[in-house]
């Protein structure tokens, strides 16, 4: 479909004080033909509303006409502002991470919904926060963030390539990028992360997590519900620009050479701004990194805004172009990726923030079946109905601890004891294990205080530099000054050889649910540290030392 931006009878005229006769006619005509609302025009030609009416039209008119529903109003007033070609100013935010940010009106449009606005109650670390007080920013605060930071490195990169005469990036693209970066979490649930785990989506058939997916569907029913589409298509965006929004969110696996429709091969650099799978660079984490950091109390090490001075566009081996950074700043990217480390070591992983977590995920697997009173449907059924999911919020947590409801009971006595701090035990933890093995264990560890294997919590924790086992930079594209066009890999033995040789470890911890007392306590880790934590570390040992004798 055209955009109605390219018809010229759409422009408005200069110098004049009312629009082109008939007018009317061409809202009525979107609105019944585009968004298939015949009973809406009906109302506006049933009250004669005149060309010259129509450019101060309100919500309350609308009203008085006997159109009640607040989403018929939005569609109605962005088609006129559309046809009109009015246009709003932009808007800027005071951030405690990036200063002041400016932001185009379309995404001041987006961020003032009901489903974007959500995210201001949902913690950006999920359980966190019962263990660094600073740690109260949300998802919102870092979606704004994500998108001015999206914006920045694409205009840096349209800025680099059009003083060389490239044109690579178009005023269409960065606002697509804008968007995608600003709504990409919009799909998370309480709590963030921990909530993918009592409440998977089944139908996701893809690589990505829970999240991701839901960001897709949440957007389609922001933009829906709000009545985007003509004020997305009054600054410039058509189809292929909303396909190529929700790429960047979330990709799907495709067979073929390109797997992408919304863009071309040209510019595949674009998908690397905002949730980058190649090597992971993106400014997702340039904006988590530095917020989490500054909200922990943690120092960052790696400089956002020097990669946005270094950054352009090279044609790689593979034939697609990248993202490239100066071969120089291989260093300022190895802090990268070790920050990513130390804040999983030290913050998202640390061992009573998985407590608490645990017990919130303990507490809603409760509760994932019940219809909770003020919500529409359960916690199941919420992750496939984007109305019932834009209540879900971590208010979730206060509904159940204040409930009388009987059918609850056992999530709020879990609730209670996070806010009276009879948190699960940590009773330590190694090298990881066999599954096999961790039910042996749990079996064992019940038999001293006569509890039940299933008081007992073990849980995985892999901490890598985001690429698994591989180093990430191996997986990165640089450019030397001799030669910025050409884009280079550079192999650890040419950069240091005081770089890490591992770039991922797993272990395993043990958590009792239990409340226990201090000698059952001990008597706890003592069983674990002679049955479990030491066999294993001699294991470990004994592996190494034949792996360095091979």
């Amino acid at each position: 479909m055209v955009c109605p931006l390219s018809n010229e009878s759409l422009k408005r005229p200069e110098m004049k004080a009312s629009v082109e006769q008939h007018t009317v006619d061409r809202v009525c005509h979107y609105l019944e033909e585009e968004l298939g609302l015949e009973h809406l025009q009906v109302k506006l030609k049933e009250h004669y509303i005149t060309d010259e009416k129509l450019q101060s039209l309100t919500a309350d008119d609308l009203k008085n006409m006997g159109i009640e529903n607040h989403k018929d109003h939005l569609k109605i007033l962005n088609t006129i502002k559309m046809v009109l070609q009015i246009k709003d100013s932009p808007k800027v935010f005071n951030d405690s991470v990036h200063g002041h940010m400016e932001f185009h009106p379309l995404l001041v449009k987006i961020i003032d919904t009901p489903q974007f606005q959500r995210l201001r109650y949902i913690k950006q670390l999920g359980g966190a926060y019962f263990v660094y007080p600073g740690a109260s920013h949300n998802r919102f605060e870092h979606s704004l963030g994500v998108g001015y930071l999206a914006g920045e490195l694409a205009q840096a990169l349209k800025t680099k390539h059009d003083n060389e005469g490239e044109n690579l990036i178009d005023e269409k693209d960065i606002l697509s990028v804008q968007i995608a970066g600003l709504c990409h979490d919009l799909g998370h649930g309480p709590f963030s992360h921990m909530f993918e785990s009592v409440c998977p989506k089944k139908k996701v058939k893809c690589i990505s997590t829970d999240h991701e997916q839901i960001s897709i569907e949440m957007f389609d029913y922001l933009v829906e519900e709000n009545g985007l589409k003509p004020l997305m298509k009054l600054y410039g965006l058509c189809d292929p620009d909303l396909i190529f929004i929700k790429e960047m969110i979330h990709s799907e696996d495709k067979h073929g050479n390109w797997p992408h429709e919304g863009r071309g091969e040209d510019k595949s650099f674009l998908y690397e701004i905002v949730a980058n799978k190649t090597n992971g660079v993106d400014v997702d984490k340039f904006d988590y990194f530095a917020r989490d950091c500054h909200h922990l109390g943690m120092q960052n090490n790696f400089d956002y805004r020097r990669f946005l001075k270094f950054a352009r566009v090279c044609e790689a081996e593979d034939g697609k172009k990248h993202i490239c950074i100066r071969d120089k700043e291989v260093y300022n990217m190895y802090d990268f990726f070790h920050t990513r480390y130390c804040l999983h070591r030290r913050a998202y992983q640390h061992r009573v923030n998985k407590a608490i977590e645990i017990m919130i995920r303990d507490a809603l697997s409760k509760v994932k079946d019940i219809k909770i009173e003020g919500f529409e449907k359960t916690l199941l059924e919420s992750i496939d109905d984007m109305a019932a999911y834009t209540k879900l919020t971590d208010c979730l947590l206060q509904v159940i601890l204040f409930s009388t409801d009987d059918n609850l009971k056992e999530a709020k006595e879990i609730i209670e004891r996070i806010f009276s701090r009879d948190l699960y035990v940590f009773l330590g933890e190694t090298l990881v294990v066999e599954s096999k093995k961790k039910i042996e264990w749990k079996k064992k560890l019940a038999e001293p205080l006569r509890l039940k294997p299933e008081d007992f919590e073990t849980v995985n924790v892999t901490i890598n530099y985001g690429m698994k086992e591989r180093n990430p930079i191996e997986t990165m594209y640089f450019y030397t000054k001799s030669d910025p066009q050409k884009a280079v890999k550079l192999p650890k033995e040419q950069v240091s050889h005081l770089l890490p040789d591992t770039f991922s470890e797993t272990f395993i911890r043990v958590y009792c649910k239990k409340s226990l007392q201090p000698d059952e306590k001990k008597r706890l880790e003592n069983w674990c540290k002679e049955n479990i934590f030491e066999p294993l570390q001699v294991i470990f040992t004994s592996r190494l030392l034949n792996l360095s004798n091979l």
